[in-house]
């Protein structure tokens, strides 16, 4: 197999992969928080605590993957774009 094919299909099988997780699972844990949905403090005595809950996330922990924000954006410009009312008179 030449470089450029094998370069080819490793690409293909990361995108269908990639493609297949955001399909069954949309949702990834947050960053920033780890899932957790709030930053961890320590208090005086170096203990951890429940801080204030995360910025980024809200405090869901939860947060849409790239590639399924990418595919619900598309699938809305199209749903928009085909929804057009049609001229009286023609069916």
């Amino acid at each position: 197999m030449t470089p450029i094919a094998l370069a080819i299909a490793c690409l293909l099988t990361i995108t269908l992969g990639y493609g297949g997780l955001c399909a069954a699972s949309p949702f990834g844990d947050c960053r920033k928080c780890r899932g957790m949905g709030h930053k961890l403090k320590t208090d005086r005595k170096g203990r951890l605590k429940r801080g204030k809950p995360c910025g980024r996330c809200k405090g869901h922990g939860k947060r849409i993957r790239v590639g399924r924000w990418l595919y619900n954006r598309a699938a809305r410009i199209y749903r928009t774009g085909t929804d057009t009312p049609r001229p009286e008179g023609t069916r």
